[in-house]
């Protein structure tokens, strides 16, 4: 099974910040196991979603330089409110730290308000080539379905082909 989390990028400021959206529906197929007469989103689903979040904006700040962006470590983790189906999942990351490799970030997850998840999320960022030139097509071709995929994400369709858009 392979989750992509975030239905919706609503707002992007490069560098800095992002907001996204995950509107979750009886029809995620984790939701029969956990749990079948209560329905909820894992809490390592909402982790996951901070951190699709997190990636998203390293993508967009750097021009999508980068085929692969990993979580790396995570601290202070902390769980609020349950998220059932119906609900609308809001989740922002801000970055505090940047350098060459790693991106440390602040995400927060609510819905309609009420806190869902919280943590502090450090990425690392790299390309299949660095560690074998033969694999830079693959980067290649990574990159360009993430470009395409953000241009859905965002809605914005009519953009230029590279689909990279502050706002």
């Amino acid at each position: 099974m392979r989750f992509n989390l975030v239905d919706q990028i609503v707002e992007v400021r490069p560098g800095h910040a992002i907001r996204v959206i995950k509107n979750l529906t009886l029809g995620e197929e984790y939701l029969a196991d956990h749990f079948p007469t209560f329905p909820v989103m894992p809490g390592v689903l909402m982790l996951q979603m901070l951190v699709e979040a997190g990636a998203w904006l390293i993508r967009v700040t750097e021009n999508f330089q980068h085929s692969l962006i990993v979580l790396r470590e995570t601290k202070n983790v902390k769980y609020g409110a349950f998220v059932e189906p119906g609900c609308r999942l809001e989740a922002t990351a801000e970055v505090v730290e940047q350098n060459d490799t790693l991106t440390t970030l602040k995400g927060k997850g609510a819905v309609d308000g009420v806190a869902t998840v919280s943590a502090r999320l450090t990425l690392a960022r790299s390309n299949l080539g660095d560690r074998n030139p033969a694999w830079q097509e693959m980067d290649q071709r990574l990159v360009h379905h993430l470009r395409g995929q953000y241009t859905v994400l965002r809605g914005l369709a009519n953009l230029p082909a590279d689909g990279v858009h502050g706002n």
